[in-house]
């Protein structure tokens, strides 16, 4: 029995194909979406196939987006990874995956770091502390502009990497591939002579 019949490797490949067949079912189809009233204006764009394959160059491109969104904007990140994903022609699944990077569960912990950075970047006071009475507006200031520059950051240099990154994966797993096709041993086939 090899690794890949054992019955962890039969296990982890059957929780793999339910992860994957649950993923899907959860992703709207071009169809949904093209029906989204906020995406109506492109809507005949959306069925193109193209924004829907896995080709390394759209899937760069959708994570890329995908993370700008989900760091750039706290509101309609889904939409505009659509639309952005029409006009780049990048792949509309992994860009709207890539959106919940930020989500009701991981947003604060986001804007504190984007803050800590926006402040180290800024070389920021510390903000206004409400109790020395500093209006809502003062304290708002004091920490908006770190944490906007923070996550303007998160947002660039994140569509930037996440870019980088897929493309560089791609590339190792079709050098892994062409390594192992060029290492295999092959059969020789022996050809019989004519008999005559």
């Amino acid at each position: 029995m090899n690794a890949d019949q054992s019955p962890t490797g039969v296990r982890s490949n059957w929780r793999l194909a339910g992860l994957s067949s649950r993923l899907r079912s959860a992703m709207p189809c071009r169809e949904t979406l093209a029906a989204h009233p906020w995406l109506k204006p492109v809507a005949h764009r959306l069925l193109d196939r193209q924004l829907w394959r896995a080709q390394h160059e759209a899937v760069a491109r959708g994570v890329a987006i995908g993370i700008f969104w989900a760091f750039a904007v706290p509101v309609a990140q889904f939409a505009l990874a659509t639309l952005s994903c029409v006009w780049w022609r990048a792949n509309i699944p992994v860009a709207a995956g890539m959106t919940l990077a930020t989500n009701p569960f991981t947003i604060g912990f986001w804007l504190w770091l984007a803050y800590q950075l926006g402040s180290l970047v800024l070389d920021a006071p510390p903000p206004l502390a409400l109790a020395d009475g500093a209006g809502l507006l003062a304290w708002l200031g004091s920490f908006g502009a770190p944490a906007m520059l923070g996550m303007g950051i998160f947002a660039l240099g994140g569509a930037l990497i996440g870019y980088l990154v897929v493309k560089l994966v791609w590339r190792m797993r079709v050098g892994v591939k062409r390594w192992r096709r060029q290492n295999t041993p092959r059969t020789a086939t022996t050809a019989t002579p004519p008999a005559g």
